[in-house]
């Protein structure tokens, strides 16, 4: 990266996002010190423009911000770094330094497809999901069925915690089954997106 410095007396800002959520968690500033210290320990180092130091996040709390990735903008003055927090980012306890919650249910899918994945990699005893693995393709597929129906039933019978119990095992089987077939929930999205035209 060929960073300019120069445009606001040696300091670029730095917009951290959370790497997983988007959210974005707050705003600091670097000099190239800072940048250097930041590729080169894998944790957000700012500048501190009241202390007028170097400041790594965290270096009191422990929350600190491990860096996933850095891009430039297209001036090559802004910084965009992706990060995975370890705890609150702002010093007030909050998710975020716009005082937002930093969580999205819909992401326990992705952890779920990871965790799964996970499964099938290591395939540890005692495990149902192991268990659903070692049945073979032809089982993975009868328990989607059998979730699905079950599912359908609980629907026509008006039942709807019912129905989101089942459907809840429909959508863990038949990530089982698309793991196994070297496929994930993206692949899913990407099918349906392409659709939405």
């Amino acid at each position: 990266m060929n960073l300019d410095f120069n445009k606001m007396g040696g300091l670029i800002p730095a917009i951290i996002q959370d790497n997983n959520t988007s959210k974005v968690l707050m705003l600091g500033f670097m000099n190239a010190e800072a940048f250097a210290k930041t590729q080169e320990t894998g944790k957000v180092t700012f500048f501190s423009r009241t202390k007028n130091r170097l400041w790594t996040k965290g270096e009191e709390s422990g929350n600190f911000l491990n860096v996933v990735s850095i891009a430039e903008d297209c001036d090559q003055d802004t910084l965009l770094i992706k990060v995975n927090p370890v705890g609150p980012v702002c010093h007030t306890g909050a998710d975020t330094c716009f005082n937002e919650k930093n969580s999205e249910d819909i992401l326990f899918l992705r952890y779920l497809q990871d965790f799964i994945d996970r499964r099938y990699q290591e395939m540890p005893e005692d495990s149902y999901t192991t268990s659903l693995f070692n049945s073979g393709v032809g089982r993975m597929a009868q328990k989607v069925g059998e979730e699905a129906v079950e599912t359908v039933i609980e629907a026509m019978a008006c039942n709807d915690e019912r129905l989101l119990y089942e459907a809840s095992d429909l959508i863990y089987h038949l990530i089982v089954l698309l793991t196994s077939k070297g496929y994930r929930l993206e692949d899913l999205a990407n099918e349906l997106k392409k659709r939405h035209k």
